[in-house]
């Protein structure tokens, strides 16, 4: 039996009776150390200051607080739980939704209400022994070590191979995270061919997506669809497989599903609404999207685009017959949130005031040309570049307000900033025909190509010249600024030569406005600090 005597507990439930009543089922264990927490802000603030070997937290603490999904979310986030201790989801509801909502977030046990002293040391016990046989592989996860993790792996299996199952997703992920790519397709698809299991299927199915192999991945996801029709996380693969294909319409109507299954999820909501708003069903896209606000509240992944996206599908649901009062107090108040908690994102600001003024734009017209005028006097100030998906929607909306020529300069930037992208000219197609925009990335992109295969064929010189010429065309472009650092610094000394230093210093200081939430940024950032130390 489990030394419960040593061992801290955290409980955390909005009704104290029930904090009560589980304590002292604790204290009749044997349990010495148990805290209570009220809501999840509060057990957050309390993991902070303290390691627990074990968290019962449950489901819901009542309406607008953090639920125990969220809770477990910024737990694991912010690294303030150990993978050896023992998370519990409890709860007296029932529902599918919620149910699958909790079960998606891999809590280690679901714990209905009611239970008794007896059934929670049983259920206990056999979470723990499992944690104690897997603790070494526990603790190499918590060091973020996937190597150490491989050799704990293959170390238990040493020791009994009847444990081999239960190190099949460690190594999986171990694999995965060391960017053993042939390795991990070949290991998941030997235990596929044993037996059909959901989360080897979602593992291939994104690792053959991460490898640009769409057809492959939508074979797997179709496989498994049939398999396991109940697991909303492969109708998430199985979207984001057709995004990529262009089939946006099935790829809404996959994530509809997905949905349907397991309604609670923030980012879910919001693929689903940007996919409808791409499809322009906008009664989707709104419904989507409100959910999205709705639940992000108290989410970690709450995010201000949910906001602006369901504004955009009111106006478009709107259409020539314009905005209901109802409908316009839903924008104002959805806009007015993103004005509110972003204060200090320039970008948030502009394009908060442009969504409000084409909501005006029909209604009060004198207003609506204020708040272009608001949002252009900050464009023309910010310090960040907007990122393409920003840019290329501020355009959009500059355009149908009547200001062509500003709608043309910001096009112009994103050129220039993002050029490179097949997706993003795509974007900037569909808004000009303009051959000046439209050509004028083509030969800085063609070079930037043959410097990345000089690059890779290790002709260094050849590919910094390639290079240059390229920044010389697009001065603000992100991926050749960083190619050019990049193949500078390659096989160069920890001091650098004044002249070299100073052409990595100058290409960095080019992009130093691109936003954080770039994919690229990490990259600029681990090559800021070999240059500038910073």
């Amino acid at each position: 039996m489990l030394a419960y005597h040593q061992k801290s507990f955290l409980i955390v439930d909005d009704f104290s009776d029930f904090r009560s009543s589980v304590r002292s089922m604790l204290r009749e264990l044997g349990v010495k150390e148990v805290d209570t927490a009220d809501t999840g802000e509060q057990a957050l603030r309390m993991c902070g200051q303290k390691r627990y070997d074990f968290i019962l937290h449950d489901y819901h603490l009542g309406d607008g607080k953090k639920n125990g999904q969220q809770v477990l979310e910024d737990l694991m986030i912010d690294k303030l739980i150990s993978h050896e201790s023992i998370f519990v989801m409890v709860t007296a509801e029932t529902s599918q939704a919620m149910v699958l909502s909790a079960l998606e977030h891999e809590p280690d046990a679901y714990l209905s209400k009611p239970f008794n002293r007896s059934g929670l040391a049983q259920r206990l016990d056999k979470l723990v022994q499992r944690k104690n046989l897997l603790k070494p592989i526990l603790q190499a996860l918590d060091r973020g070590k996937p190597a150490e993790v491989l050799s704990a792996c293959a170390a238990l299996c040493q020791q009994d191979p009847r444990y081999a199952p239960l190190c099949l997703r460690y190594r999986a992920d171990a694999l995965r995270d060391l960017n053993q790519h042939e390795t991990l397709e070949k290991f998941l698809k030997g235990i596929l061919a044993d037996r059909p299991t959901p989360w080897a299927h979602a593992a291939l199915g994104a690792l053959l997506f991460k490898r640009g192999q769409m057809k492959e991945a939508q074979a797997v996801y179709e496989v498994a669809l049939k398999a396991f029709p109940m697991l909303p996380a492969l109708y998430d693969g199985m979207a984001e497989v057709l995004v990529a294909r262009g089939e946006t319409k099935r790829a809404q109507s996959v994530l509809n599903e997905a949905v349907r299954l397991s309604p609670l999820a923030v980012r879910r909501q919001t693929m689903l609404g940007k996919l409808a708003l791409a499809n322009e069903d906008f009664e989707s896209a709104s419904r989507a999207y409100r959910q999205a606000v709705a639940q992000g509240q108290h989410s970690r992944f709450k995010n201000p685009e949910s906001n602006l996206g369901l504004a955009q599908a009111l106006i478009s649901k709107g259409g020539e017959q314009g905005l209901d009062t109802r409908t316009r107090l839903e924008i104002n108040q959805t806009l007015s949130e993103v004005a509110k908690q972003n204060e200090g994102d320039q970008g948030l600001q502009v394009r908060a005031r442009l969504m409000k003024a084409t909501s005006m734009f029909k209604s009060d017209p004198e207003t609506a040309g204020k708040l272009v005028e608001q949002a252009m006097a900050r464009l023309d100030g910010m310090e960040q570049f907007l990122s393409a998906d920003a840019a290329l929607a501020v355009a959009a909306q500059l355009q149908k307000l009547g200001h062509e020529e500003a709608g043309t300069a910001v096009l112009k930037s994103v050129g220039e900033i993002y050029g490179d992208d097949p997706v993003v000219m795509q974007g900037i197609a569909r808004l000009t025909d303009d051959p000046a925009i439209l050509g004028a990335s083509k030969a800085a992109v063609d070079l930037n190509l043959q410097g990345v295969r000089s690059y890779k064929a290790a002709n260094l010189a050849e590919a910094q010249e390639l290079f240059r010429k390229a920044l010389a065309l697009q001065p603000k472009n992100i991926s050749i600024a960083l190619n050019l650092v990049q193949s500078l610094l390659h096989g160069a000394s920890a001091i650098l030569p004044p002249a070299v230093f100073e052409e990595c210093r100058s290409g960095l200081n080019m992009i130093d406005k691109m936003p954080d939430t770039d994919p690229r940024y990490p990259r600029y950032e681990k090559l800021r600090i070999k240059v500038l130390g910073e």
